[in-house]
């Protein structure tokens, strides 16, 4: 999505949220600059280290996880596709011994798990947000292979290819690459929550609050969008 369309949505998205987008600027800034320092990963180098394949999986973190991951295990090659988790199902994933090719995070997940990811070969996608700034500022030089995004106006060596939560960033993202095929795992879009999407749940699944539903919906909708606008084919595996 070209930032001209996506900054419709985004106005929309700062009023119905009460996001700053000069806070949002200020953690692209953030990022940019020490990806500046510590270098970075353009989108064609990601292109060529994930060139092996048109094909992607991207992982959810919802409560039809785990049965997703186990059922794409015993019945696909893995091998054949670019596998993208979406922030804390990267947790879900190492569970289960599978290393993403590449993690979408705003660092809002299992920092240690993303971190063993990245040791074991994942690239990683940090997002920019205002909400974010003292993660982009503390964890980000922790990582190497980082590319950087930011909903706001892309700067410096940020992208924004669209999309509001980690989940409908990766489809967002795997069809900048040249995704030709995204199955999608783990993407209930529902009033359900699990300790992958949120680390302090006390338990495995809860409900979902006012504010989950409605970045749920947002990602939906987003969703929704790549599969009616762009050239790429959608599987859900919950349909």
């Amino acid at each position: 999505m070209e930032f001209g369309l996506w900054e419709k949505y985004y106005t929309e998205i700062l009023d119905d949220f009460g996001f700053s987008r000069e806070n949002d600027e200020e953690s692209a800034k953030l990022l940019d600059e020490i990806l500046s320092t510590e270098g970075c990963l353009t989108l064609n180098d990601l292109a060529e280290i994930v060139g092996f394949s048109d094909k992607y999986i991207v992982f959810g973190a919802g409560p039809s996880i785990k049965e997703h991951i186990r059922m794409l295990k015993n019945d696909y090659d893995l091998k054949d596709y670019v596998l993208v988790a979406a922030d804390g199902a990267t947790t879900a994933l190492i569970e289960e011994r599978i290393v993403p090719d590449i993690v979408a995070t705003d660092l809002d997940g299992n920092i240690d798990d993303i971190l063993l990811a990245n040791l074991r070969g994942a690239n990683i996608v940090i997002h920019a947000h205002g909400d974010n700034i003292e993660k982009i500022a503390t964890m980000s030089s922790f990582f190497n292979n980082v590319l950087g995004t930011t909903q706001a106006q892309p700067v410096g060596n940020l992208y924004n290819f669209g999309g509001f939560t980690d989940g409908d960033r990766a489809i967002f993202l795997a069809v900048a690459l040249g995704a030709s095929e995204i199955t999608l795992a783990g993407m209930d879009f529902g009033d359900i929550v699990t300790k992958y999407s949120r680390p302090n749940l006390p338990d495995v699944l809860g409900q979902a609050d006012e504010f989950k539903k409605k970045k749920l919906m947002y990602a939906e909708k987003f969703t929704n969008w790549i599969s009616e606008n762009e050239d790429v084919e959608i599987i859900n595996l919950k349909e």
